[in-house]
């Protein structure tokens, strides 16, 4: 089989992926940015921790990233800042992060004629739906640094397509959650005041809607549209169809757990006014076509799924610490 690189391979969708193409037969290499206790992050305990190739680097850096990315033939890039609050701290990470460690994943794959490389974005580049279902074509707005700099990205993606004939895909998931997702998530964030039993779980705005997919599901969609030669230099969804409004998880998840937490707003949590993104739902039409892909986990399968991980793991995660 072909060997993979997938960059952000120890975060919460890419340790998921790698592991998922490590059961596919692919040999993969898993890139992550460089720490000094080569800690392995959510693969730290993978049972396909010995099949992996682990290479740490940074994504901002092109001597890391060419270095790395010799042999394989097709990457997934999945490395990014992804946190929107974190952006309003510091836009010239994002930018640094987003932005240019994209450029140098496609330079790369230019120099060294990758067969395929595949560009992970966000729903949020979107900014707050002007109709719904949201397809490919919906209007772009950057309501966040964040979406900005993913923004950035994908039309950088695209110009090496337009440019170069570069073999690139852009794929672009609505809200993704699972096991291994990062505390700050709203998911993660009701579960663990849940576990430990607080009497106010504290949210920023309740009132936006989001459309949610359980991470194998999105796992199952790379492989997918890997597959699918006429998807190159295109955009694709990949969401489940549905809406819920972030009151109406809070309150499916405080029912699994027979909590009659109330729900507070916290001011701190929630999102400058303008940037608000107030309706997410994904027209995955264009995907269910022409692969064999669709969602095969439901919100309530999912949300149990996603529960019963984080109180087997609720160790690992610090209840009373807001994340920016």
């Amino acid at each position: 089989m072909k060997k993979i690189l997938i960059t952000g391979a120890t975060g919460f969708v890419g340790s998921h992926l790698t592991e998922l193409c490590v059961e596919k037969g692919y040999k993969v290499v898993a890139f992550d940015r460089y720490n000094p206790n080569y800690n392995l992050g959510w693969l730290e305990k993978s049972k396909y921790k010995k099949d992996i190739n682990f290479i740490f680097g940074d994504i901002r850096d092109y001597d890391s990233v060419l270095k790395t990315m010799k042999g394989c033939k097709i990457v997934f890039h999945l490395a990014a800042l992804v946190g929107i609050p974190y952006s309003y701290l510091s836009p010239q990470a994002y930018l640094k992060t987003n932005v240019e460690g994209t450029y140098n994943i496609l330079e790369s794959s230019k120099y060294l004629d990758t067969e395929e490389t595949i560009i992970t974005s966000t729903s949020e580049v979107y900014g707050s739906a002007q109709y719904i279902p949201i397809d490919e074509k919906h209007p772009i707005s950057a309501q966040s640094p964040y979406s900005a700099s993913k923004i950035s990205a994908d039309h950088l993606a695209l110009s090496y397509w337009n440019s170069f004939h570069l073999p690139i895909k852009i794929i672009r998931p609505f809200n993704i959650y699972g096991p291994r997702q990062s505390s700050r998530a709203v998911i993660p964030s009701v579960i663990i005041q849940a576990l430990y039993s607080k009497s106010e779980i504290k949210l920023g705005n309740v009132e936006p809607s989001r459309d949610f997919t359980y991470v194998t599901d999105v796992c199952e969609a790379f492989l997918s549209i890997l597959k699918v030669k006429n998807f190159f230099g295109k955009t694709l969804n990949v969401g489940s169809k549905n809406e819920y409004t972030v009151e109406n998880i809070a309150k499916k998840i405080l029912a699994k757990f027979n909590s009659k937490a109330n729900i507070k707003k916290e001011e701190r949590r929630v999102r400058p006014l303008k940037s608000e993104v107030i309706r997410l739902v994904c027209d995955n039409t264009k995907v269910l076509k022409q692969t064999n892909w669709k969602p095969k986990i439901d919100i309530e399968k999912g949300l149990d799924l996603t529960i019963n991980w984080f109180k087997e793991n609720k160790d690992f995660f610090k209840h009373d610490i807001y994340h920016i």
